[in-house]
């Protein structure tokens, strides 16, 4: 098994020089150096032909022991040392000082076709950052994981990438629902993949103690290796930094927002400087279009990170990191402009989004009030988002009339669509059907492009649920089954139609269907 290793990160950042895996704070150091965990008796459940082509290896070299072994911990790459690096991070809007890699635990760089991946592995055992955690995880959420951020990819939504999802062999102990009641799950362990995994927190971190000099170290390092077209490093360099990180944060919301994502989680430490979503911890897809909805039961009462204020915090989370690199850049003038082009940007994007959403190629006038007048009905009863855009596209501006039949399967509640209700849509059917006359493009080509933007096949809570119980059981194939299918969410693919239906009933309340922990 060869790969080519170019480890930077290790090579041109300071290091912990304590070599003990102990707990503890890390001063003036951007990582520790630090060895997985040998586990009882790994097994490989998936691996990701794509992303084992993208870092430079073969179907048969990932069957082989040599994969097997260093892709669960059980062996080190040769000529290279293993770390977890050293952040902070602004926890539910609380700074929580050092957090750091607690369960992740990074193994090399490698370079293929002029591409640049850094593999990690998530759940290979404890680190000076673990705290009271064991650095272990368990099938469910490594599986969770292992899907979602390949689903991503292929939705066109900026994200890291996952190559394979292990067995460890070992029993991990874990309590779901943090009632008190733990018990033991089948360990895994998830290689994931990214250009870096540099967080907002690691920059954070050096300016809450003050120590300027290793934070322009590691800001320099970041723009060297993946900004390199902004220029050599200088104070003008790190706003035109910071305006491009502002940005690729912007984007990835958008898209976010786009197919109905929700992160759940959205703190310091769980952005990526690349604009990249990174950690699918309690995440989810709307089922209901709902603005207030939370994937995270520990975000239950205050709803910080529910799905309509996902731009908020995206802001929210710039400013920590503009007052991180202000010691460098010391301009608050320029930085406050690029936070407030931020909220400009974002209704320009966001309503160019919805555009597309709607099929809509011109730029109407009145194009804001017809996605308000929208985003109200589909609140007026619970109504499928994933499934509402997808048979928007059917939608005949010849006959507006016909306009909620189209849409009917959307509905969980058709009992619920009253006579009020049903006026309402009417209207607004007429409106949509009216803008679309203004349209240059024929039927035939607006559905396909509204096809080609609105997902038909989403990772619903629930079927990753149903793989998980699978899998509980010894049967991984429906685990397969899923990663092909989301290969090609905007594909009819009329052999997974299936897939193509609201929530059912018993996974309203489910655990691991509705709401979800951190730990999951």
């Amino acid at each position: 098994m060869k790969l080519h290793i170019e480890d930077t990160l290790t090579k041109e950042l300071p290091a912990d020089p304590i070599l003990e895996n102990t707990r503890r704070q890390v001063e003036k150091a951007c990582f520790s150096f630090v060895t997985p965990k040998q586990t009882a008796k790994p097994e490989l459940l998936h691996v990701s032909s794509e992303m084992l082509k993208n870092i430079g290896l073969t179907i048969e070299e990932s069957q082989s022991e040599a994969f097997l072994k260093v892709f669960t911990g059980n062996a080190v790459l040769p000529n290279t040392k293993p770390y977890a690096m050293c952040y902070g991070g602004h926890q539910f809007g609380n700074w929580a000082g050092q957090l750091g890699d607690g369960r992740a635990i990074n193994l090399a760089e490698v370079e293929h076709n002029n591409k640049h991946w850094a593999l990690q592995l998530k759940g290979a055992g404890e680190t000076p950052y673990s705290r009271t955690a064991d650095g272990l995880a368990v099938l469910r959420s490594s599986i969770r994981e292992y899907l979602c951020s390949e689903a991503m990819h292929h939705l066109g939504v900026p994200t890291t990438r996952a190559l394979s999802l292990a067995l460890s062999g070992d029993q991990v102990l874990r309590d779901v629902l943090y009632n008190g009641n733990p018990e033991y799950e089948k360990g895994a362990i998830v290689c994931r993949v990214s250009p870096s995994f540099l967080r907002f927190g690691n920059y954070e971190i050096f300016a809450a103690r003050q120590d300027f000099k290793t934070l322009k170290l590691l800001v320099d390092y970041t723009i060297n290796h993946f900004f390199s077209d902004l220029g050599e490093p200088s104070k003008e360099t790190y706003l035109v930094f910071f305006k491009e990180v502002a940005q690729r944060t912007l984007d990835m919301i958008i898209h976010w927002q786009r197919v109905g994502f929700v992160h759940g989680v959205m703190n310091t430490d769980n952005m990526s400087i690349l604009g990249l979503t990174i950690d699918y911890g309690p995440y989810g897809w709307l089922e209901g279009f709902d603005f207030g909805w939370t994937p995270n039961t520990t975000d239950r009462q205050h709803k910080r990170y529910r799905y309509g204020n996902q731009p908020n915090i995206g802001l929210w989370n710039l400013y920590k990191l503009a007052n991180a690199l202000y010691p460098l850049i010391e301009d608050e003038e320029t930085l406050k402009g690029v936070l407030d082009a931020y909220k400009s940007d974002f209704d320009m994007k966001s309503l160019a989004m919805m555009r597309s959403k709607l099929g809509l190629e011109v730029e109407g006038v009145s194009d804001a009030l017809l996605v308000q007048d929208l985003e109200a009905n589909l609140l007026l009863t619970e109504t499928d988002m994933t499934i509402f855009f997808r048979k928007l596209s059917d939608f005949d501006n010849k006959k507006p009339s016909e306009g909620l039949e189209i849409v009917e399967n959307a509905f969980y509640v058709p009992t619920e669509i009253s006579e009020d209700i049903q006026q309402k849509w009417a209207s607004w059917f007429q409106k949509y059907s009216e803008r679309l006359a203004q349209e240059k493009i024929n039927s035939i080509e607006r559905k396909e492009k509204m096809n080609s933007v609105n997902p038909k096949y989403v990772l619903r809570n629930y079927m990753t649920q149903l793989a998980i119980d699978d899998a509980d059981k010894g049967d991984y194939k429906l685990i397969d089954g899923l990663f092909q299918m989301l290969k090609k969410p905007y594909d009819e693919q009329p052999e997974q139609e299936k897939w193509f239906a609201k929530r059912p009933d018993w996974a309203r309340h489910k655990v691991g269907c509705s709401m979800l922990s951190c730990s999951s």
